[in-house]
């Protein structure tokens, strides 16, 4: 087991914020796509006909760990995988505000 807390913020009590358009974004190699509220990157990813591969869907595995490239993104709880500065585990995280991550359909 890895510690991962030192590169994460403690959740916060609030919900994530919202972008201006009115939901979190996830801009991807093929285009911006458009998170529901409470939904996970990897359920706005498979959603828009990504395949990301993943194992656990809770953060315990980091199979699904995948470049972040700007913006931030809220874990609900510290993940167990090890996450390190410019990466995000989409299983178990959400977007806050506009996020960009170096992936595409595939």
């Amino acid at each position: 087991m890895s510690d991962a807390t030192g590169t994460l913020t403690p959740a916060p009590h609030a919900v994530p914020a919202q972008s201006e358009a009115g939901s979190p974004r996830v801009h991807t190699q093929d285009g911006v796509l458009h998170a529901h509220p409470g939904e996970s990157v990897l359920e706005t990813l498979e959603r828009h006909g990504h395949h990301v591969e993943f194992q656990c869907r809770s953060g315990y595995c980091g199979a699904c760990r995948t470049p972040l490239l700007a913006g931030s993104v809220h874990y609900a709880a510290v993940p167990l995988a090890f996450v390190s500065q410019g990466e995000c585990l989409p299983c178990c995280c959400q977007p806050v505000g506009a996020i960009r991550l170096d992936i595409q359909k595939g």
